[in-house]
């Protein structure tokens, strides 16, 4: 071909500004290039299908409608193919070197006023092309236009002052670039690479994409397609592909809206929780694509935190041009998202333990810390992820779970307030001195036996309007029972009772006072309402080593009980022994709290009435 049969371009200053910013500027993921280019090659054939469908014209009708990547090493370069709609000559000035199509303005004033790096924005404003320059020295494109007068051409360029356009006969319709690497960027001629490339950007692209003649994304997008179309298989590999994962998933959620923005959804809950194996926290597993194109494939915010466990893949096609391919910068774009999938999945987590109970307690066993994190964190959701709250209770049989909901249901007529009781573990919650009362009078009491509970039921403070109150705290009010059998202190001697033991324990009891709640314990000690739970002090001493918490409680006496009958007589006949006995009494009702720090007094006092017994 002749030099005066080619025709010389001067790029616009406009373009040559983006060029010089593209070449020059510094790119975290240069990487990106091939999605760009990619993506318009797929835009170019899905551009052609509507033409084919109003045209009675198109060039070259019978060529497939494929992506053809091919790689050369030893030439260094990267030929992308498609049969799309291909360019004129006109369009080829148009689109690839004036300002006039390719939004090229409107993206060097979003750098100017932005500060953004060039990289975060390529793909904004229709200049994906010229990513291309981010890898390559030289540039060939070589089309034929779908229209019936549609040239062969060739454009060429360096990607600095301009470009030439020449006649080249040979072409097939669509589009040919030959990327001419970098000697710095050889690896893009390496077909491993850009196997890796197309499989974790381009895989759901909606047209065959063959690298070297082998066909790379044979994953179908399956959040596009209709739930009646996919078998319970298919969910099952596109989950294990997606999600990188080697279980079956618990639960899917595959659903479609439009309003209030345009979103196909495909999510899965795993049937395995990595966290509680001890492989750390895990990172999220929800991808974010635009018409099947990867935009982000761990985007902040697009979930809530406590959702990291979910795997899958959300396309919305109403990203705006303003939203980068590489870098998601609307907030506001971001918590709609959130809002409708975090909504989406509580509803599909209601309704699967609605459907099958005992698969979902199986479920919540495994990924409870996730809801409960939910919980004291997500205010939005906190009560819709109450009623997927799962606890044991002094009405359920051991390790069967019950809801908020079941423990309403079970509530005693008139019972304003949902009681319930933290501790280690069942076992020594089921002989605390503080479900006495409740116990004899019928009233369920959740059981709460990890440390995060009180967090979550702190954040939460109610369910349904009903207060959730620790029978641990001082306060709380039951309704009085017929005195039980044996004798009783009256009210003068349970007065002096009181008053003696007031004056023995002095500032380490705010009062002692007769209550309700003891039945076979003679003393309680009862947390004031704003004091720290034993768990909490526990936490945060292990947080602080030099926390200090100045314990104070109320002690609460049981008159009924035969050891107090005999204290309040030997109050008066064994002053020394009843001292002893009542900061024995005490002791042991901070140990039956998990409020003693420290046991030494108490074993030496142990050992002196033992001694005394024995006399």
């Amino acid at each position: 071909m002749s030099e005066t049969s080619k025709e010389q371009h001067p790029f616009q200053a406009e373009i040559r500004q983006l060029l010089d910013l593209v070449v020059h500027s510094l790119y975290t993921d240069k990487e990106i290039f091939l999605r760009e280019l990619i993506s318009n090659a797929s835009d170019s054939m899905e551009r052609l299908r509507h033409i084919e469908a109003t045209e009675k014209h198109v060039n070259q009708p019978d060529l497939p409608m494929e992506i053809h990547l091919t790689t050369d090493e030893e030439a260094r370069t990267l030929t992308i193919a498609d049969h799309g709609i291909g360019m004129t000559r006109e369009e080829l000035v148009k689109n690839l070197g004036t300002i006039a199509h390719s939004g090229t303005k409107a993206f060097l004033e979003s750098v100017k006023t932005s500060g953004s790096a060039p990289g975060k924005l390529i793909g904004q404003f229709g200049v994906g092309f010229y990513s291309a320059f981010m890898v390559a020295d030289a540039v060939t494109v070589y089309t034929r236009s779908w229209r019936a007068e549609g040239e062969e051409l060739e454009w060429t360029s360096d990607g600095a002052s301009g470009y030439e356009i020449a006649e080249l006969p040979g072409q097939e319709r669509g589009v040919k670039l030959v990327l001419h690497l970098k000697e710095d960027q050889a690896e893009y001629a390496g077909e491993a690479r850009v196997k890796r490339l197309i499989e974790t950007y381009s895989n759901f692209v909606g047209f065959p994409i063959f690298l070297n003649g082998k066909r790379i994304n044979e994953v179908e997008a399956l959040w596009l397609k209709n739930k009646t179309e996919i078998s319970a298989e298919q969910y099952t590999a596109f989950y294990q592909f997606a999600g990188k994962a080697f279980d079956e998933p618990a639960y899917r959620l595959h659903f479609s809206a439009d309003a209030p923005l345009a979103i196909h959804a495909l999510l899965f809950a795993p049937s395995e929780n990595p966290e509680r194996m001890g492989f750390g926290k895990v990172e999220g597993g929800v991808a974010l694509y635009c018409r099947k194109v990867l935009i982000d494939e761990d985007p902040k915010g697009l979930l809530p935190e406590w959702l990291r466990f979910m795997k899958g893949v959300v396309d919305s096609a109403d990203l705006p041009l303003n939203i980068s391919r590489e870098t998601m910068q609307d907030s506001a774009l971001v918590r709609k998202l959130n809002s409708v999938l975090s909504k989406r999945v509580i509803r599909m987590f209601e309704k699967e333990a609605e459907a099958d109970p005992e698969k979902y307690r199986a479920f919540y066993r495994k990924f409870d810390r996730f809801f409960k994190e939910g919980v004291a964190t997500d205010y939005a959701n906190r009560e819709a992820l109450a009623k997927l709250l799962r606890f044991e209770s002094s009405l359920a049989e051991p390790g069967v779970l019950c809801g908020f909901a079941d423990y309403l249901t079970r509530a005693k007529d008139g019972q304003e307030v949902i009681y319930y009781l933290v501790g280690p573990n069942r076992d020594s919650l089921e002989g605390s001195p503080y479900l006495e009362a409740f116990r004899a009078r019928g009233i369920e009491v959740i059981y709460f036996t990890e440390m995060v509970d009180e967090y979550v039921v702190d954040a939460l403070g109610e369910f349904d309007g009903k207060k959730l109150v620790s029978i641990r705290h001082a306060g709380v009010e039951i309704e009085a029972q017929a005195a039980g059998e044996g004798e009783s202190l009256d009210e003068t001697q349970t007065a002096a009772l009181c008053a003696f033991l007031k004056a023995e324990l002095g500032e380490r009891v705010t009062t002692v006072a007769s209550g309700k709640r003891l039945v076979d314990s003679p003393v309680i000690a009862l947390v004031p309402v704003d004091g720290l739970s034993p768990q909490m002090r526990q936490m945060m001493r292990a947080m602080d080593e030099n926390f200090k918490d100045e314990l104070k409680v109320e002690l609460e006496i049981n008159p009924r009980h035969p050891l107090l009958r005999k204290l309040a007589t030997a109050k008066d006949s064994n002053p020394e022994l009843a001292k002893l006995v009542a900061r024995q009494l005490f002791d042991n009702a901070l140990i039956a709290a998990g409020l003693l720090d420290d046991a030494r007094d108490t074993v030496t006092r142990m050992n002196t009435l033992m001694e005394k017994a024995m006399a």
